[in-house]
């Protein structure tokens, strides 16, 4: 039994009372460390679009390894300064490096694990490969991957959002991903899959929160695609169109990806296209909404210094952080790449787990196929707007693949330039990474004009802007005229037959589906496969000969 420690009536008990001012001061004192006088401070960091970089590329930039070192920094300086991190991906992991690629991005995932990845939205290109591949990969990640926008026969696929305790806050993050993800993924892997207005379904997340968790802090982490001043052109609206959605100050911020670049202004609504590595970066801000993207593979890590003081939050300071780039100097005469700023040493832990991985996937790709005399141009902002000799050269081997009159290919399937000299195996998977089959359909000159019609209509910019092979045509006002197969103009009682994408062929990117034509069948031929048999066929390959010139004119 506890000893009482009475008083006399109207008495005081010194001792007691020395006791309960030393415990309060005690408490007084450590809130005050831990929350530096009442202010509570977070750092967001960031990245997005990883496409399979997790290892550091020819130059010697990037890197999943010289990015921890980075991210282990800043974390330490954090901490000692009394705050606390959440680190967070905009998604799209998956596609594009044919190390990761040949291993279901699985070294990507590892090197997220360690580098304490808190939580990933859901990017477009998560849906290349079959869902059992996602399944696993989901369950690799030792962080949620969030989509609440996602449905399947009227449940949602993955957590709409995961709750964080950060310096005494709840933050909420909420993942959405872009609709454009049903008519941009291959259409065999997202069948039943709905993809939702991710604006409607972050209004009811929203007031989902505000009455049941009640967060201190709400973030968007989205793969939409950031478009300054809401113009997304033929995509579907992204960060700034959701911003601009929700009432005023709802959304504190969006972690954002999909359009991959910096999404830094230059002044309101306007971004700064002219960009580069180590100037100050302003995010954009609509509606009261934080907007940020930190380009792509991961040559910058976002990072944002938050403050919270008597409930109003206030961003302190915003960065993109270069993980070793370099620039182009002439030093004695010779051009030389040279680091922007000091080199980031490698994480030796996360640099060792991966090496295997590397190792691995380099001993298939650097077989040597052909060579070329010039550069074939693949280049995203080119090939989505323009007829170039790399999307070309890929309708050609398509065509000649499956036996066709005319090749049709999608520029969005087009990943890359094929430089000057000699071209690998591993050329072909960076350009062509996605192992479409190569279909073929049979069809009368009237059903092939009346197809033309709706895929030469397809806006510039995105990536169902076609390429070419063995046809010549023009476009005006809407209309398809003066159409020739080869040098022969289109007779509309023969039947033609061409090249397409798998994907196309299923309807993606917008494109009539086909696949329940009369003439319609896959060839069971890789795209990647067909350009490499091509140019091993046909090398040394001479640009002039794909040279576009005015074979597609618009009016």
């Amino acid at each position: 039994m506890k000893k009482s420690s009475r008083t006399p009536k109207g008495g005081i008990n010194l001792s007691r009372c020395l006791l309960i001012v030393l415990i309060a001061s005690t408490s007084l004192f450590a809130h005050a460390d831990k929350n530096n006088g009442g202010t509570q401070k977070f750092t967001v960091l960031h990245t997005n679009d990883n496409h399979g970089h997790f290892w550091k590329n020819k130059y010697g930039e990037l890197g999943m390894a010289a990015r921890a070192t980075l991210i282990n920094q800043i974390r330490a300086e954090v901490k000692a300064g009394g705050g606390s991190l959440l680190l967070l991906s905009g998604g799209d992991i998956n596609t594009g490096v044919p190390e990761s690629d040949l291993q279901d991005a699985e070294p990507d995932f590892i090197g997220m694990n360690m580098m304490g990845y808190d939580a990933m939205a859901v990017g477009n290109h998560e849906f290349d490969n079959p869902f059992s591949v996602l399944k696993l990969q989901q369950q690799l990640a030792e962080f949620p991957f969030l989509a609440a926008n996602i449905y399947k026969e009227g449940k949602r696929l993955f957590k709409p959002y995961e709750i964080f305790n950060r310096s005494g806050l709840k933050i909420a993050v909420v993942g959405l991903t872009t609709e454009d993800t049903v008519s941009i993924a291959n259409p065999e892997f997202v069948k039943g899959i709905d993809f939702r207005d991710p604006k409607s379904e972050m209004k009811q997340i929203i007031a989902e929160l505000k009455s049941t968790i009640k967060p201190d802090v709400i973030i968007a982490s989205t793969h939409m695609g950031h478009y300054a001043n809401g113009n997304n052109g033929s995509n579907a609206p992204g960060d700034v169109a959701l911003a601009r959605y929700l009432d005023f100050g709802d959304l504190d911020m969006i972690v954002g990806g999909h359009s991959q670049k910096p999404a830094c202004m230059d002044a309101a609504n306007s971004l700064d296209e002219k960009y580069k590595p180590t100037q100050e970066c302003s995010p954009d801000k609509q509606n009261g909404t934080l907007i940020v993207q930190a380009h792509e593979w991961g040559k910058y890590l976002g990072r944002a210094d938050y403050e919270m003081n008597d409930g109003e939050l206030e961003l302190v300071d915003y960065q993109l952080i270069p993980v070793n780039l370099k620039q182009k100097v002439k030093l004695l005469g010779k051009n030389k790449r040279v680091f922007l700023e000091d080199e980031i040493k490698p994480d030796p832990a996360i640099y060792e787990a991966l090496l295997p991985y590397q190792k691995k996937g380099q001993t298939s790709l650097d077989i040597l196929i052909g060579q070329s005399n010039g550069e074939f141009i693949g280049e995203r902002n080119v090939v989505r707007n323009q007829q170039t000799n790399l999307g070309r050269l890929i309708a050609t081997a398509q065509m000649k693949q499956a036996k066709a009159d005319f090749g049709i290919m999608n520029s969005g399937g087009i990943r890359g330039s094929i430089s000057p000299g000699d071209i690998s195996y591993r050329d072909i998977l960076l350009v062509q990474p996605f192992s479409n089959m190569i279909s073929v359909v049979e069809m009368s000159g009237a059903e092939v004009l009346k197809y033309l019609t709706v895929v030469a209509n397809i806006k510039p910019g995105s990536g169902g802007y076609a390429q070419y092979a063995n046809l010549s045509m023009s476009v005006k006002n809407g209309q398809v005229s003066q159409v020739k197969i080869a040098q022969d103009n289109l007779q509309l009682h023969r039947n033609y037959r061409f090249s397409v994408p798998s994907f196309n062929a299923s309807g993606g990117n917008n494109y009539p589906n086909i696949t329940t034509h009369p003439g319609y069948s896959n060839t069971g031929y890789v795209d990647a496969d067909a350009l490499k048999n091509f140019i091993e066929e046909n090398t040394p390959l001479d640009i002039k000969r794909y040279q576009p010139s005015d074979h597609i004119t618009y009016q």
